[in-house]
């Protein structure tokens, strides 16, 4: 995977046009669990969070760190302004050398395996630590992180109410590292039912299922631009929907999908944005929808992807 180079970044203050600044700090947190996947955890918890809370779980991708894309990303300053918990798991490069989530390897991929187990591990500490509100866990991440919060949302649909994909992969499209690099380009095409079945298969859940938000640029040739239909139709048939929209406009001048439920919710919603490439999309500035800042891989295109996302998981509530 091509690697995405950022600056290791630890926030001690918050981002301009937010909350007034606190002591809080991304913090390393250690005996969080058995950790089979051998990660690091960080989070984020803002100072005199109270309980009842949510969690947001947010997954940096190759040659990232947690705290350079937990802030540039624009999610610790959503953190302080709309006071929830913030889990920023690490990879190291013992487990893969480009530091990318093994979204590929069945070993990582299962539950109560590896490194999707280890980051659930995270998230049951900090509900622990922080008292937050179990049925308002989410998860998301970019490229490879991506791809890692399919697998939580498939393998773990009880801990997490719902998750964002930039940049990402269906869940299973990959088993090991050599079929990797033909699922992020040119992309593998399945039908809707085998992509649901895969999911399905991931253990027994009756329901419901976490909704599923798809981020992806129309430029992005690291992971192909097909990926973002193919994990529309693996959601939408696991939701029991039809994989054409129910309604569709655009937000910021970018299309924008959505796919309801038979009760009228929102299941599944796609934001295509064109002319970018691999990367997570982020507004600077400190107006209503701004959030994050550009960094590689981290594209200044008029739209934060963590607001927009945070405002669809009612964060603010």
């Amino acid at each position: 995977m091509r690697k995405l180079l950022l600056p290791i970044v630890l926030l001690a203050g918050l981002l301009a046009g937010t909350s007034p600044a606190t002591a809080a700090a991304i913090t390393e947190v250690t005996g969080f669990g058995t950790n089979p996947g051998a990660l690091r955890m960080f989070r984020y918890v803002p100072d005199g969070l109270p309980t009842a809370r949510p969690v947001v779980v947010a997954l940096h991708g190759c040659n990232q760190n947690a705290a350079g894309y937990g802030t540039d990303s624009g999610w610790v300053a959503l953190a302080d302004r709309w006071r929830f918990g913030l889990v920023l798991p690490e990879q190291q490069t013992a487990n893969n050398a480009g530091r990318c989530f093994n979204w590929f390897q069945n070993a990582d991929t299962g539950r109560g395996q590896g490194e999707s187990e280890s980051v659930a591990q995270m998230v049951r500490r900090t509900l622990t630590d922080t008292g937050a509100d179990r049925g308002r866990v989410t998860v998301t991440g970019l490229s490879a992180g991506g791809a890692m919060t399919s697998v939580l949302l498939a393998g773990y649909p009880d801990l997490f109410s719902g998750g964002a994909v930039v940049a990402g992969l269906p869940y299973r499209c990959a088993g090991a590292l050599i079929e990797a690099f033909s699922c992020m380009n040119p992309g593998r095409d399945r039908t809707a039912a085998q992509w649901g079945d895969l999911v399905r298969a991931a253990g027994p859940h009756p329901g419901p299922w976490p909704t599923m938000t798809v981020w992806h640029g129309t430029a992005d040739f690291t992971v192909a631009q097909a990926n973002q239909r193919e994990l529309v139709e693996q959601w939408t048939n696991v939701h029991g929907i039809p994989a054409t929209p129910s309604e569709t406009d655009t937000v910021a001048g970018y299309p924008h999908a959505v796919y309801r439920d038979a009760a009228g919710r929102i299941a599944v919603q796609t934001y295509t944005i064109t002319s970018m490439g691999h990367g997570q999309p982020v507004d600077p500035g400190t107006g209503t929808g701004q959030c994050g800042r550009a960094a590689a891989f981290v594209l200044d295109v008029n739209i934060c992807a963590a607001w927009h996302t945070g405002t669809f998981w009612d964060l603010a509530r």
